[in-house]
């Protein structure tokens, strides 16, 4: 199962280090990782990503917690959340294939944020399907470069992680 784990902890040199060292040092796998600083510079909040069984899971929470540097956790996939990511894609877009790019990218909802004569760079946001979605209805030949920045959470409602 698919668990998307929230940490606040401090904004330390070698912090980072550590939580994703205990993830290979037991063998898990991270599927995405994003970390920046809070509304307090002394924090950060890192969204982890990760497949495993609630057993798995639950082994991983109990070591992040020991952490020096964790001071607080939550697993989000344990409630309802809000998740997001960020795509940034260049395609090939020259003679038909403009207005092509351009209709794609506004049924996905995406904004053209730069153009070339031979390329279009576009901004998308949206859960992991989405992104995926928008690859596969491309032509895959059209796709020069893609980067994402893997998801960010947040809980719903009266649900916060702070300190």
């Amino acid at each position: 199962m698919r668990h998307i784990i929230s940490v606040l902890l401090e904004n330390e040199p070698g912090a980072l280090s550590r939580v994703v060292g205990l993830f290979s040092a037991r063998g898990y796998n991270i599927e995405s990782l994003t970390v920046a600083p809070t509304e307090d510079p002394s924090l950060s909040r890192m969204t982890i990503v990760s497949i495993g069984s609630e057993d798995v899971v639950e082994q991983i929470t109990k070591h992040l917690n020991r952490l020096v540097d964790v001071v607080k956790l939550i697993d989000l996939s344990d409630g309802p959340h809000i998740e997001r990511e960020l795509m940034l894609i260049k395609v090939r877009a020259v003679g038909k294939e403009r207005e092509e790019m351009k209709r794609m990218t506004d049924i996905f909802r995406g904004r053209v944020i730069d153009v070339t004569d031979k390329s279009y760079t576009i901004e998308l946001t949206g859960d992991a399907a989405k992104l995926d979605a928008f690859i596969e209805a491309v032509d895959k030949s059209a796709i020069l470069e893609t980067v994402r920045t893997g998801t960010s959470g947040v809980g719903r409602g009266e649900r916060i992680l702070k300190a």
